[in-house]
């Protein structure tokens, strides 16, 4: 913490990390003196950024009562903060005001750690940005007038969060709620709990992305920690709102109407229109329906009920074709010529052989138009490089994920950002706040990308439900010279790495008693290692790609 005096009885107070808490104060003074507290996440011209708050006041008073030094915190609010300003204390000693970082109880299972500290910086501002709104519910972010329990923005975290924490009991509870506030019709809210809010967000609407959780989230679960049970608590849940898709595309198993986030928050959007992205939200729509139903047909499978996943496979092939009946044009381009719409095609399964490897092309053609730079929002960020890596264009996945011009995912550290921000530019080149409403600094669905980061840099995937299996296949890029990766599965820590060597790259792996694995290493044959073994080798590549 660095403490500097704004005036002689106000302190301007940076912790150094935008963290979820609360201040712990040493009063002591006159009864009826007051000692206020004010909190922000960034600065604007030196002073506190509050705009982005709306109407939180983020304020706490204390008014003394004349009694002995004590120690003051309150117990029944937090705030979202990195900076604050202490009014009334004369001087600030240190020990004298302290920041308790807060989040639900989940341990810590996951690391990364790479030779680039801009992507150390952006995995640690992953994590941080999860802990600060994993916090009773899945919040977007903690600091406004909002902390609510978006659907989408847990769907396409999950991935990360499962491996960064233990999270599946704070995720199952959660899913619980999901369930218990899903409509009679089969409609997911867009956040749980609902709050009574505005026409635009009549929990009555119905979004893709948002309401897929139902289906999608139990399934990561069931496949980062091995819980069978958690889809069959969830299937009832998830299968009503495959059916409310059903409903909604009709025949045609197209979704062309109703209200649709689609690609939220792509950075071309304007600030005052976040849905309005370069990709067809209908299109978003009809992706996810075919994919979700999809993923309910393989869990009806392992649930053993044969008659629902032929239904929902045959239902799942009709809206993939439908898809690429409707948006794949006959030379594989689609009709939203957009980077979102091509990963969602690919990521999704949703093309032809040949359409796919099209598709590939055309997708890293896109990022290399826009420079490397982000062209993706909510529904986007968290396949593209996926995507990429695979039809065969991982080197232009870390061309992505290694930009550092705006908007990009190291721009944001490059910046000064320790948490995942919400919009791409939360804050502008020169320092200024993003003149829109929703302009968070903590919101973790765009952090979605570390999901890849550690299974293509780290190369660790669960293979069998809980890591019980594992495959293991690391693709070294960019310029890192070395990766480390461990994670703590239910049967023990598993570690992997990679450096570069004079001789080419040393692959070093070992899994503990109870997991075996399979290695896959570039160029090289496959390799399995048996439950508690230990791997290591070098591997010789062209001295082009060793430089």
């Amino acid at each position: 913490m660095t403490v500097s005096r704004i005036d002689t009885t106000t302190h301007l107070l940076d912790f150094g990390q935008n963290l979820v808490g609360r201040l712990r104060v040493r009063v002591l003074g006159a009864a009826g003196h007051t000692i206020e507290l004010r909190h922000a996440e960034v600065l604007e011209d030196g002073e506190l950024g509050i705009r982005p708050l709306r109407l939180a006041a983020a304020h706490d008073t204390i008014t003394l009562d004349g009694g002995p030094a004590r120690i003051w915190e309150p117990k029944f609010t937090f705030h979202g903060f990195r900076y604050a300003t202490v009014t009334g204390l004369d001087e600030i000693e240190e020990g004298d005001v302290v920041a308790r970082v807060i989040h639900s109880d989940m341990r810590r299972t996951g690391w990364l750690e790479t030779s680039n500290p801009d992507l150390n910086r952006l995995h640690e501002n992953v994590r941080w940005g999860m802990r600060g709104n994993f916090l009773s519910i899945p919040t977007d972010c903690p600091q406004r007038d909002e902390r609510l329990g978006w659907t989408g923005d847990v769907q396409v975290f999950a991935p990360t969060a499962s491996f960064l924490y233990d999270s599946a009991g704070f995720l199952e509870n959660w899913l619980t709620d999901v369930a218990l506030e899903q409509l009679p019709d089969g409609t997911i809210p867009w956040f749980v709990p609902v709050i009574p809010g505005g026409p635009t967000w009549n929990p009555i609407r119905t979004g893709a992305v948002w309401g897929d959780v139902s289906v999608l989230t139990p399934w990561t679960l069931h496949e980062r920690f091995g819980d069978l049970d958690v889809l069959r608590r969830q299937y009832d849940s998830g299968r009503a709102w495959v059916e409310r898709m059903i409903a909604q595309s009709g025949p045609s198993r197209l979704w062309r109407d109703g209200h649709q986030l689609g690609d939220w928050l792509d950075p071309a959007a304007p600030p005052h229109d976040p849905a309005d992205a370069r990709t067809d939200r209908y299109l978003v729509a009809a992706a996810y329906f075919a994919f979700s139903t999809r993923r309910l047909a393989d869990t009806a499978r392992l649930l053993g009920l044969a008659a629902d996943a032929d239904r929902y496979a045959r239902v799942a092939d009709e809206a993939r074709d439908a898809f690429r009946a409707e948006y794949v044009r006959p030379d594989g381009t689609l009709t939203s010529d957009a980077q979102t719409a091509y990963a969602l095609a690919i990521r999704f399964g949703l093309l032809s052989a040949a359409e796919e490897e099209a598709a590939g092309h055309r997708l890293a053609a896109l990022v290399r138009e826009a420079g490397n730079r982000i062209a993706t929002g909510f529904a986007g960020t968290p396949v593209i490089s996926d995507a990429l890596t695979a039809t065969a264009h991982v080197d232009t996945a870390y061309d992505l994920i290694l930009e550092t011009e705006c908007p990009s995912w190291l721009y944001t550290v490059r910046m000064g950002g320790t948490t995942i921000w919400e919009r791409w530019d939360s804050m502008l080149p020169d320092g200024t706040i993003n003149p829109g409403e929703m302009t968070s600094f903590n919101h973790f669905a765009l952090g979605s990308v570390a999901d890849w980061m550690h299974r293509v840099i780290g190369g660790l995937s669960p293979a069998a439900p809980g890591y019980r299996r594992i495959d293991w296949a690391p693709q070294p890029g960019g310029d890192l010279d070395h990766a480390r990766l461990a994670f703590d599965s239910p049967y023990g820590l598993i570690e992997g790495s990679w450096e570069r060597v004079a001789d080419g790259i040393r692959y070093s792996l070992s899994v503990p008693t109870g997991v075996e694995g399979t290695i896959r290493l570039p160029g090289q044959d496959e390799v399995r290692i048996a439950s508690g073994g230990r791997f290591d080798t070098v591997v010789a590549v062209p001295s082009a790609v060793a430089a």
